[in-house]
């Protein structure tokens, strides 16, 4: 029993630091710094590249939306990765004035295996790009995307992270389950990291990386979380990722409970494959750069199954250091729902906090705001899951939202 009470206040301590820190890091979203100078005034040249697979129903309003963009039309090419695709969207994007690269490849069918072999035909050609962005097909995108993150080049920036919003947050549950949990992590994670020196990450879709950063050995991934893998790796690197709070992406999610069961699961799988890869090799960035920087990215590997474990852990300890003196198992549970009520209103809270920050309606999202501890609730059962089965097959996430950019307006009107 004593060496369960220290194992039982080491955990403790072990949880806590880490919700101070995060906690601390989250409160560095709420100061504005000045913006970074000009370093270089120029207008760059970009791909915008859509790894698509299957999208004929909503790849045509994307292109529509990055044909629009605010920027010289002369300096961006769209380009389109028609991967393993039997449906018409090579077509329709062929005819919405997209270059479509057709793949076929029923092995590697990921968005990563994907971009490695598209980007590794434009180095051999040494294409005349100063920049890449990659979009979902699904995605619906701001006039000023383009514009914005060309700035963040001519500020020295050389893989920026747009900001990722929601084209359907109130169509379900569990899209205002996405909406408020990216919302979240836009300003907690991104910006807050980003406003103090820290590194914010890559987040799968709306981002711009410099050509030339993956030259010498092409856009190199091999797990499930290709955007996860590419962040750690330029952090072990030393190299500081950066973060466009203008340059605006809209995402579709997953309406249903189920396919956002899988699309999660995948994620979390993913983040095994990058822990069990990049954790050694985080640490060791760790003892030999000694940065703050490195020490974050460390920990937010650490942060995900690692953490989840040592909660689980304190979890049954305490149960049995509580049983062991006597507590009978109907009063044990008795204990526990007094901690989960306050619980399941701390993410309800901090999600509205969340909606006045972004001056995001708050009445349309009530529904989506209840039910916000039950999304969150069901990822600890896919961390649970995880633990002890993962599917580590790609499987394809419906996209029906056919939204085009002139209805964003619209659709933010209702949230």
């Amino acid at each position: 029993m004593e060496l369960l009470y220290i194992l039982q206040q080491a955990l403790s301590w072990v949880v806590t630091i880490f919700w101070i820190y995060q906690f601390g890091i989250s409160i560095c979203s709420l100061i504005n710094f000045k913006d970074k100078p000009i370093i270089e005034e120029k207008n760059n040249k970009f791909m915008a590249i859509i790894p698509a697979h299957n999208e004929e129903t909503v790849i045509e309003n994307l292109i529509r939306s990055l044909k629009n963009q605010n920027y010289p039309k002369e300096l961006y090419d769209i380009y389109v990765i028609a991967d393993n695709c039997t449906d018409n969207t090579a077509t329709i994007a062929k005819n919405a004035g997209a270059i479509v690269y057709e793949r076929f490849d029923s092995m590697h069918k990921t968005k990563g295996a994907a971009l490695n072999w598209f980007l590794a035909q434009k180095i051999e050609e040494n294409a005349e790009y100063d920049a890449f962005c990659v979009f979902d097909a699904d995605n619906i995108v701001d006039t000023n995307f383009i514009k914005n993150m060309n700035k963040k080049l001519c500020q020295g920036e050389t893989v920026v992270q747009g900001y990722r919003d929601i084209k359907n947050p109130t169509d379900s549950w569990i899209t205002a389950g996405y909406a408020l949990f990216y919302w979240t992590m836009n300003r907690f994670y991104h910006l807050a990291r980003y406003n103090i020196g820290l590194s914010p990450l890559i987040n799968g879709t709306g981002f711009m990386v410099r050509f030339d950063q993956i030259k010498p050995n092409g856009w190199d991934t091999q797990t499930l979380t290709e955007d996860i893998e590419f962040s750690l790796k330029q952090i072990i690197k030393g190299k500081k990722l950066g973060w466009a709070r203008d340059a605006i992406v809209y995402d579709e999610q997953p309406v249903g409970f189920r396919q956002s069961w899988v699309q999660r699961s995948r994620w979390t799988a993913g983040h095994i494959q990058c822990m069990g890869v990049y954790t050694k090799k985080l640490a060791v960035a760790v003892k030999e750069n000694k940065t703050v920087m490195n020490f974050d990215g460390l920990l937010y590997i650490l942060g995900s199954i690692p953490m989840f474990i040592v909660t689980l852990c304190l979890l049954l300890i305490n149960s049995l250091i509580y049983l062991g003196n006597g507590i009978t198992a109907l009063q044990l549970i008795g204990s526990y729902v007094r901690y989960i009520i306050p619980t399941f209103f701390i993410p309800i809270l901090t999600a509205i906090l969340i909606m006045k920050l972004e001056r995001k309606p708050i009445k349309p999202m009530i529904k989506g705001l209840l039910c916000y501890p039950l999304f969150l609730g069901s990822w600890i059962l896919i961390n649970f899951k995880c633990l002890f089965k993962r599917d580590t097959s790609w499987e394809k996430i419906e996209h029906i939202r056919s939204i085009q950019i002139n209805e964003i307006a619209k659709v933010e009107e209702h949230i």
